[in-house]
């Protein structure tokens, strides 16, 4: 990929709605990729799911530095990921900032819960304070690598202080230098509303299911001011249901016959891979064209 992707990430919020589904492995990004969204997501959530762990901060800076490279240079997206609380301190926020941006993100996401961290729909979470949030953004923006890296703040202060206190920790994060603020948890479309009048400038929405925000098409978040929103687990959660059901019927039957049309074929997959069988295959942009040999 050509220049930093923080700058096709701003390129393209510049245009309009940007739709971020989430992927939690390099094959997923690449069918996101195929199928023409702007960019991706990379949940902790997720990455910590598919690992078999519950999302309360027990991946680390490591494992999500693996993860972002390996779904990057997959698909050549602009990249969103989720830093958590930054996996610790001021000077954590500040490696983290540094190893994202070289894993290849284009943004990332650092939210103001005291670790361990909660799911942002989960009641519990407990919050630091604000003006030490602040201090977190503010080193994450001075030493980012590049200006263009995205830093995106998040707040959970709604379900935990309520409306009023996370509007003006979002604005104090905007002060702080956060490129964006992703108010999380907040109830339906009026308080998406309110929000964006009260902290103008850029805004992420996150389009997650079974939690308390309810189902707002993209369109709709465009009309409310926000010009992201990420699907951080439909693709996973859509995945492991076919998984679970699929299981159960090859237990039951002995057989996966049945199954068979609902599987993605040796023919969309090599296609999805852009891989030719008997033909050297090489990462497409890297290099020789992928399925094609060298000619040399």
């Amino acid at each position: 990929m050509n220049g930093h992707p923080g700058e096709k990430l701003r390129q393209r919020l510049t245009e309009g709605m940007v739709i971020a589904p989430g992927v939690c492995n390099a094959l997923v990004a690449r069918a996101v990729a195929r199928t023409g969204f702007d960019a991706c997501y990379i949940s902790g959530a997720a990455t910590a799911n598919a690992a078999g762990y519950p999302d309360i901060g027990l991946i680390t800076l490591t494992e999500m530095c693996r993860t972002i490279r390996e779904i990057t240079s997959a698909c050549g997206l602009p990249t969103i990921a989720d830093a958590d609380t930054g996996y610790g301190e001021v000077e954590s926020v500040v490696r983290t900032v540094q190893e994202y941006e070289r894993a290849g993100a284009a943004a990332l996401h650092i939210e103001d819960q005291v670790f361990p961290k909660r799911c942002g729909h989960l009641q519990g979470k407990t919050l630091i304070g604000a003006d030490h949030m602040a201090e977190k953004v503010a080193a994450a923006c001075e030493h980012r690598g590049s200006s263009r890296l995205m830093i995106i703040a998040r707040t959970d202060a709604r379900s935990v202080t309520g409306m009023a206190d996370a509007v003006e920790r979002a604005n104090r994060y905007r002060e702080a230098g956060a490129d964006m603020i992703f108010p999380e948890g907040l109830r339906g479309e009026e308080e998406f509303d309110t929000f964006a009048s009260e902290s103008p400038g850029l805004l992420l929405a996150n389009m997650t299911e079974f939690g308390v925000t309810p189902q707002i098409p993209a369109a709709r978040f465009a009309e409310l001011g926000y010009r992201l929103v990420i699907y951080p687990l439909s693709m996973m959660r859509l995945a492991m249901g076919h998984v679970v059901r699929g299981l159960a019927q090859l237990k039951e039957r002995g057989t996966a016959e049945g199954l068979l049309a609902g599987m993605q074929t040796r023919k969309e997959l090599y296609e999805l891979l852009e891989y030719l069988p008997g033909e050297q295959w090489s990462v497409p942009g890297r290099g020789r064209p992928a399925g094609r040999q060298d000619q040399s």
